[in-house]
């Protein structure tokens, strides 16, 4: 399986990126074997090669790269990027919308280069439109795009969610509209612009919340654990701590009375609709805590899976990569640090049977590559010592 080419081999991607969603984005073209070239400022005089470089957020973000350094401010540092972009299929950024047009390597201008380029740009709000040359922040997008005010407790006011979620979601989607314009590209033979937003990317992951206000109007709430339309579904307390379980429609609910020894709970008539059940949630949230106190979480867990009804614990971070069938599925994989020596990084979410993406290598050091890049556009020795001397490179 190591030998066989990696699915997105042919590609050569430069990756103008920082923060989290634009290396999210390019993360998901390295993983499957493209070549991404890292453009990253040359260091300042005595700057270090530690500190948040060698951190667990970097290290998960930036492999499978090589580093160039390059100074995109100098005439000379233009004229290397612009030769890469002649050779390059795919140019990702998320600058502010005006700094790649200040710059002259807006898409515009590549396209002359590079008629079969695709260019890809994440904001925080998009590159047109009222609020274009606004920052764009995670949790200012989670703010605008809804979730705060549908997470946490009822009437606990807005509460952030624990991941960075609009940053990952523009950088997937944006991921996925370069290959939609990769294959695209396969029938017209041009490349094109592909945008994403964490303002968009955050809306359009609200999903069935979203849909409750565009189609029927509704104002969805906080809902805490509680699942905003299939009850009951939450968190449960147990004789050792507290589960999830999840009973959407009547034939779960059904199943899930008979695992209590409740046969009778299923016909109450304060709980035998879905809508009785909403209506009458919090007591019959407590009519289930006061079944799941009497056993263990691993006890419930067992017998209510076995009955049909889905039920898991809820972990902390140690726990969830303990667990034996995170580890079957492979989430975590090893890769070697010259400095750090092997450290475990995130996998993908996504298998291929003959392709499967690969954690190849660690992050770069700046500039790591950069000899090595620059002597492949056909720069001497002597001409990268020059580029140094003058801090291009």
């Amino acid at each position: 399986m190591t030998d066989t080419p990696m699915p997105l081999a042919r590609f050569k991607v430069l990756d103008l990126t920082r923060v989290r969603a634009g290396p999210t984005a390019v993360r998901q073209l390295a993983d499957w074997g493209a070549e991404v070239i890292k453009i990253e400022a040359p260091p300042s005089p005595g700057e270090g090669l530690g500190g948040p470089r060698l951190g667990p957020d970097f290290q998960n973000l930036h492999r499978n790269k090589r580093s160039l350094t390059l100074d995109l401010k100098a005439p000379d540092g233009i004229e290397i990027f612009r030769k890469l972009v002649k050779d390059a299929d795919v140019v990702v950024e998320n600058f502010r919308p005006d700094v790649k047009e200040r710059l002259g390597i807006d898409y515009n201008a590549l396209r002359q280069l590079n008629p079969r380029i695709v260019y890809a740009s994440i904001s925080g709000f998009g590159q047109s439109g009222p609020y274009r040359d606004r920052p764009g922040f995670d949790q200012i997008a989670q703010g605008m795009g809804g979730l705060m005010s549908i997470t946490g407790l009822p009437g606990q006011g807005p509460v952030r969610v624990g991941i960075p979620v609009a940053d990952l979601t523009a950088g997937i989607f944006t991921a996925m509209g370069i290959l939609i314009a990769l294959l695209e590209r396969e029938v017209s033979g041009e490349g094109q612009w592909v945008e994403s937003s964490l303002l968009a990317a955050q809306i359009a992951m609200l999903d069935f919340q979203g849909a409750r206000w565009t189609i029927a109007r509704e104002v969805p709430e906080q809902a805490g654990n509680d699942h905003p339309t299939s009850i009951p579904t939450g968190v449960f307390q147990t004789e050792d701590g507290y589960i999830n379980i999840a009973s959407a429609g009547d034939e779960i609910f059904g199943r899930l009375c008979r695992a209590f020894n409740k046969p009778e709970l299923a016909e109450h008539p304060d709980y035998k609709t879905g809508r009785s059940r909403s209506e009458n949630r919090k007591a019959l949230n407590a009519a289930i805590e006061a079944i799941t106190k009497t056993r263990t979480s691993a006890e419930w867990i067992d017998a209510l899976n076995k009955a049909g009804v889905p039920s898991g614990p809820i972990y902390k971070m140690d726990e969830v990569f303990a667990d034996p069938q995170v580890k079957h599925l492979g989430m975590a994989q090893t890769v070697r640090h010259k400095q750090l020596g092997d450290i475990d990084l995130i996998g993908q979410a996504v298998t291929l049977s003959r392709t499967p993406s690969r954690l190849k290598t660690a992050s770069p050091d700046a500039g790591e590559h950069t000899d090595a890049i620059l002597g492949e556009l056909g720069y001497s020795t002597g001409d990268i010592a020059r580029l140094k001397e003058k801090g291009v490179v």
